[in-house]
């Protein structure tokens, strides 16, 4: 008797073709527009040395200068160009955002397999995740800071910990829905051996749902990130970031609006792609999600 080896799947496998697209763009039009915006951002980030001029030129004589055709954005109150600073900014905040979310989703899945199939693991490790989830994030990146020094480096790092709890819970919760079927019980038997067994049968199903959650991760470190920088314990000021031009432009609110409104857009826009584009991956993922609004 035949007995079938393959994880059900939520979504149909294949080939994406390009004649597609448009078909895909009708039904899931929240993935294309998160997708698409993401990505230009990420393109105006990568791209702002060839266009944005330097975020770090400093000139007095024209400190809190409205916007004009040489200074898009205006001057902050070192006079330096906003528009430059803000570009700029983006990337330390996709930077943050994308590689917190890569390390959470990578820590969180390695940790969630293991714990979700081995029980003697499981009990020690969502104890470790429990008091994790205990510590909130900036306090941890406030301690981690005044022990090592401002830097992204740790910065990352303080606010990957905390997340890691919620993709491990996520993958653990997929894995235990997905141990006693058939098929792994037939890999089993079949003499296969467990890392085999969690990398063929078990890590597709999780895949999916780590997507989703990821992109939630993403927006969650975006806004960290620029709420530390905003407290002075982010990265270090002489890095242009949303959150730290935004602290520094506060007190001038009134005389030049731009000095904050422009970080704070870039912020509400960028994470507001990232929500799209997790909303979007889930509706993908999971059409039963969409029928249920």
């Amino acid at each position: 008797m035949a007995i079938l080896s393959a994880p059900v799947e939520t979504v149909p496998t294949g080939r994406l073709r390009l004649s597609e697209l448009p078909r895909l763009a009708r039904r899931h039009p929240l993935v294309v527009t998160g997708g698409g915006l993401l990505a230009l951002l990420i393109i105006l980030a990568l791209a702002a040395p060839l266009y944005a001029g330097d975020p770090l030129n400093m000139d007095p004589f024209k400190r809190l200068q409205p916007p004009s055709a040489e200074a898009w954005f205006g001057t902050d109150n070192l006079g330096r160009d906003v528009f430059a600073r803000t570009m700029y900014g983006a990337q330390i905040s996709l930077l943050v955002g994308l590689i917190s979310a890569a390390c959470a989703a990578l820590g969180g899945l390695l940790i969630g397999l293991i714990a979700g199939y081995v029980r003697t693991f499981d009990n020690i490790v969502m104890r470790v995740m429990d008091g994790l989830m205990s510590i909130p994030t900036i306090l941890l990146a406030i301690a981690l800071i005044s022990l090592t020094g401002p830097g992204i480096g740790i910065l990352i790092v303080a606010i990957t910990i905390p997340q890691m709890p919620s993709v491990t819970r996520l993958v653990r919760s997929v894995v235990l829905s997905v141990r006693d079927r058939p098929y792994v019980e037939a890999a089993l038997c079949g003499g296969a051996r467990l890392p085999k067994v969690l990398w063929r049968h078990i890590l597709p199903s999780t895949i999916p749902p780590l997507m989703v959650q990821s992109a939630i991760v993403c927006a969650d470190a975006i806004l960290t990130e620029a709420g530390l920088s905003f407290l002075g314990v982010g990265v270090p000021p002489d890095i242009p970031s949303w959150g730290n031009m935004i602290s520094s432009s506060r007190l001038y609110l009134a005389i030049s609006p731009m000095t904050v409104f422009a970080p704070g857009i870039g912020l509400a826009i960028t994470v507001l792609a990232v929500n799209l584009l997790g909303d979007g991956l889930r509706d993908l993922f999971d059409p039963r999600a969409k029928r249920r609004r």
